[in-house]
C-alpha cells in the first residue's frame, strides 16, 4: 500500500517538534519519508487522510488540507491507552476520483487484514463507498452506520457522488451490505421517496430529535456496526464554523463526541471515517472538534469489554417473553448488563444471518416486550433475513 501514500506534511512535522512531552504528537509514529513506512507491528490505529472531493455535487475546484486536524489531534494528551497509533499520511488525488477511491479501498483492505483500525479523514463522502469495499475480502455481511442528516441513497444508475453512494452499496457486487443505519437525519433534507425507500429496504433511520432526546440509544446501534461514517454537516454549523454548511440544526459538540465514544466501545466496529472535511471549516475550534471526535473514538476502543461469547450460557441471564404468537428471547450480559434479543434461524429460506443471530437491544426494549410491544429493529432484521 506504500505506493498510494504520501507522507505527513512538513508543516505538521514541524508543529510536532514544538509540542509538549506526553502529547499524542510525541507518541504517534508518522509516515514522514517518501516510500518508507514505519513498522506496522503492534499498531492498532492508523490515521489516513484521503484528499478527494471531485464527486461532491457542489465541487468547484476547492483543495483540501488535513493539516489543521492533525495539528489539533497531535496537541491532545492521550487517555490511559494501551494501543499504538500511526499516521500514514495521505492518499492524494488520482487521475480520476475513481482512481482515488480504488487506492482508498486497497489501503483500507490492507489495514483491516492486519487488524488495524483505519481512522479516515476524508473529503467528499462518496469515499465511504471505498471504506465499505475494503471489507470485501473478509467474507462477511457488513453493517454500516452513518451519522448524517441525509440518507445519501441517490440513484444507483447515475455516477457516484457524495449524495448517492449508498445506492451503489446496495446494488453493486459483491452484495455484502446487510444493514444500513442513519443517525440524526432531518426530514426536510430528505425527499419523501427516499424516506419510503429506507423503510422498504428495512434499513434503520433515527431522527435527530430521537437521538438527542436519549443519546444512550446510540449504543446498541453501534454495537452491531462493522463500520461507522460521519458526515460533519450532521453537526451544527456553529459548532464547526463551517461556512458551507447552511444548517443551524444538528448534533452539538458533546453529543457527537458521545456518539463517537459509543462507536469506539463497540466490539465490532473496525473502521471509522470522518467525511466532508474541507477548507470551509475555518476555525481552530472546528478542527479541534474533529480531533476530539477521533480522540473519543480511541478512548471508547480502550474501554471495550468482551461480553459477546454466546457459546457460554453461564455468562448471560436469559429471559423469554411471549408476545402475540412469538416468544422473544432476551439475553443480558452478567458482566456488562448489556442486552441482546435472539433472531431465530429460519432454515426454510435463504438465510442471510449465518452468524448474526443476536441483535443488540436495550433494557427498554425488553420492558416494551413485556408490555406486548415487539421491537421494531427485531422486526426489520427478521424481514431482511427472510428476503
Amino acid at each position: 500500500m506504500i505506493e498510494f501514500l504520501a507522507p505527513v506534511s512538513k508543516k505538521v512535522m514541524a508543529h510536532r517538534e514544538i509540542l509538549p512531552p506526553g502529547t499524542l504528537g510525541k507518541q504517534i509514529e508518522t509516515h514522514s519519508k517518501t516510500a518508507e513506512l514505519p513498522n506496522l507491528k503492534g499498531v492498532k490505529f492508523a490515521i489516513l487522510g484521503v484528499n478527494e472531493n471531485r464527486a461532491d455535487v457542489n465541487f468547484i475546484g476547492a483543495e483540501i488540507s488535513f493539516d489543521p486536524y492533525r495539528k489539533a489531534l497531535y496537541s491532545l494528551y492521550p487517555g490511559n491507552w494501551n494501543y499504538k497509533i500511526i499516521d500514514l499520511g495521505n492518499i492524494e488525488k488520482g487521475e480520476t476520483a475513481e482512481d482515488t477511491r480504488f487506492a482508498t479501498k486497497e489501503v483500507i483492505a490492507a489495514l483491516l487484514r492486519k487488524k488495524i483500525v483505519p481512522l479516515i479523514l476524508g473529503g467528499s463522502q462518496d469515499l465511504a463507498y471505498s471504506q465499505y469495499r475494503g471489507y470485501d475480502g473478509m467474507g462477511e455481511m457488513v453493517n454500516v452506520v452513518n451519522i448524517d442528516n441525509r440518507f445519501d441513497l441517490g440513484n444507483a444508475e447515475l455516477p457516484i457522488s457524495n449524495k448517492s453512494y449508498v445506492g451503489k452499496m446496495v446494488v453493486d457486487q459483491p452484495y455484502n451490505l446487510f444493514n444500513y443505519s442513519v443517525l440524526g437525519y432531518q426530514s426536510f433534507f430528505n425527499a419523501p421517496q427516499e424516506i419510503a425507500l429506507m423503510d422498504k429496504l428495512f434499513f434503520d433511520a433515527y431522527r435527530l430529535g430521537e437521538i438527542t432526546a436519549d443519546i444512550t440509544s446510540v449504543e446498541p446501534i453501534m454495537r452491531d456496526a462493522d463500520m461507522v461514517t460521519l458526515d460533519v454537516t450532521a453537526i451544527k454549523s456553529a459548532e464547526l464554523s463551517y461556512k458551507n454548511n447552511d444548517s443551524p440544526n444538528g448534533f452539538d459538540g458533546r453529543e457527537i463526541c458521545a456518539i463517537s465514544r459509543y462507536a469506539g466501545i463497540s466490539n465490532k466496529v473496525k473502521s471509522f471515517g470522518v467525511y466532508e472535511l474541507s477548507n470551509s471549516i475555518e476555525s481552530r475550534s472546528g478542527a479541534m472538534l474533529v480531533a476530539q471526535i477521533l480522540w473519543y473514538f480511541i478512548e471508547g476502543y480502550n474501554f471495550r469489554a468482551e461480553d459477546d461469547d454466546f457459546n457460554n450460557e453461564n455468562l448471560f441471564t436469559t429471559y423469554k417473553v411471549p408476545v402475540e404468537e412469538e416468544v422473544l428471547e432476551f439475553k443480558k450480559s452478567n458482566k456488562t448488563e448489556r442486552w441482546w434479543i435472539v433472531l431465530p434461524f429460519i432454515s426454510t429460506v435463504n438465510n442471510k444471518l449465518k452468524r448474526r443471530t443476536l441483535l443488540p437491544c436495550t433494557y427498554g426494549e425488553y420492558l416494551g416486550a413485556c408490555n406486548q410491544e415487539i421491537p421494531e429493529r427485531w422486526l426489520k432484521a427478521r424481514h431482511k433475513n427472510e428476503v
